[in-house]
């Protein structure tokens, strides 16, 4: 078995630095302390001012790792640089069905909508993906 580091220069890296970097980016962007985002991430204050700071001689878990993009709102393949290849979600949340239906949906947009997450989370409520659907109808005259 091969592991790799967590900085890659594979095709299809997203670059940006190493994950340690990331970490620092992202909290900063979000205006987070590192006590903070260590309470958010349940890790402590002193392991992640090290992966920021010494990543190199840091090798987070999945889970420690997990946490971490949880707590910043961001996946895991965010933090490690690489572009994450899913197949589109076959599922579509409750609060979307209710929309779609009320609205009588072509099932494309149910599709492109449901593919929707923010922070990791879909939309909950039919009034949200609402004002979502809008939002992309009305955008349309921008492109």
């Amino acid at each position: 078995m091969t592991t790799e580091p967590l900085e890659s220069t594979r095709p299809g890296d997203q670059g940006g630095g190493d994950v340690g970097e990331r970490i620092r980016r992202y909290r900063q962007e979000r205006n987070l302390s590192l006590t903070h985002l260590a309470e958010k991430a349940n890790v402590s204050k002193g392991y992640l001012s090290a992966l920021e700071n010494n990543p190199v001689s840091r090798r987070p878990s999945a889970e420690t790792l997990y946490g971490i993009a949880k707590a910043l709102g961001v996946t895991m393949s965010d933090l490690l640089g690489r572009k994450l290849l899913s197949a589109p979600s076959t599922q579509i949340p409750e609060g979307l069905r209710e929309f779609a239906e009320q609205e009588n949906l072509p099932e494309a947009d149910v599709r492109m909508l449901s593919a929707i997450q923010f922070r990791g989370e879909p939309p909950r409520t039919k009034e949200r993906w609402q004002y979502i659907y809008t939002a992309i109808r009305t955008s349309e005259s921008m492109d």
